[in-house]
């Protein structure tokens, strides 16, 4: 089957989902939180960084034009970082992008955030338990997406596997943007190669139909990075509107 042909039959199943959930007074099309790791791997540059990152991909045109597609069902987005068990931190409350006045208003902000003191530690599982909290409390939403963005492995608190079931997180996917160092880059055996943190989020990390991760090579593609995976999470959403 061509991928035009899976594309125009995916799209008849989104006006059919359209049709339906606007019935029941669906409130969003998806809601969409984006964890951010602040842990100690992460220093003041490459905090930036993710924050600059996000915020530019946000706003980028094509990412732009996916998120105003469809405005009488918008994309609700929250921004949140993460650390240790006990440190998560919203850094944009729960807001229907409605314009592109909004959404600028909304990269603007991540752009003037200033860093906080957060512990050392990667709590990844206490992260999608967090973040599955704060998606549900949208219950209305057509799909329910948690981001988390991480450059290691869990070493506190729950292991993500044992939190990230359907039986824990009922219909949330769980995508990941994976920030890794190329093989012949490392400069010690402590930072962990792409292949490594690819396999782990793999088998640890990922949960929900569809579910898939985009690569960062560096903080510094982790523009590129969160561009890529936005336009990807939002593709199905949108395609009843990009083929016409």
């Amino acid at each position: 089957m061509s991928r035009r042909l899976c594309k125009a039959l995916a799209a008849l199943s989104f006006t059919f989902w359209v049709t339906s959930s606007a019935s029941a007074d669906a409130a969003c099309r998806q809601a969409l939180a984006l964890g951010l790791d602040v842990s100690g791997s992460v220093d003041e540059a490459e905090y930036q960084l993710q924050l600059k990152g996000l915020a530019a991909a946000l706003i980028s045109d094509d990412v732009r034009a996916s998120l105003m597609r469809l405005p009488d069902a918008p994309v609700r987005i929250l921004v949140f970082e993460w650390s240790g068990q006990d440190y998560q931190r919203v850094l944009i409350p729960w807001t229907d992008i409605t314009s592109p006045s909004r959404l600028k208003a909304v990269s603007e902000q991540l752009r003037s955030t200033t860093r906080r003191q957060a512990p050392p530690t990667t709590a990844l599982g206490q992260a999608i338990q967090v973040g599955a909290g704060f998606l549900n409390q949208q219950p209305d939403c057509w799909k329910r997406t948690l981001d988390i963005s991480g450059d290691g492995k869990n070493n506190t608190g729950p292991e993500p596997h044992h939190v990230n079931s359907p039986e824990k997180i009922g219909d949330i996917v769980i995508n990941a943007l994976i920030i890794g160092v190329d093989a012949t880059s490392r400069l010690s055996h402590a930072e962990l190669s792409i292949a490594e943190l690819t396999a782990y989020f793999a088998h640890r990390v990922l949960a929900g139909p569809d579910a898939f991760s985009e690569v960062a090579i560096g903080f510094d593609d982790y523009e590129r990075a969160m561009s890529r995976k936005l336009l990807r999470e939002l593709e199905f959403l949108s395609m009843s509107q990009s083929d016409q």
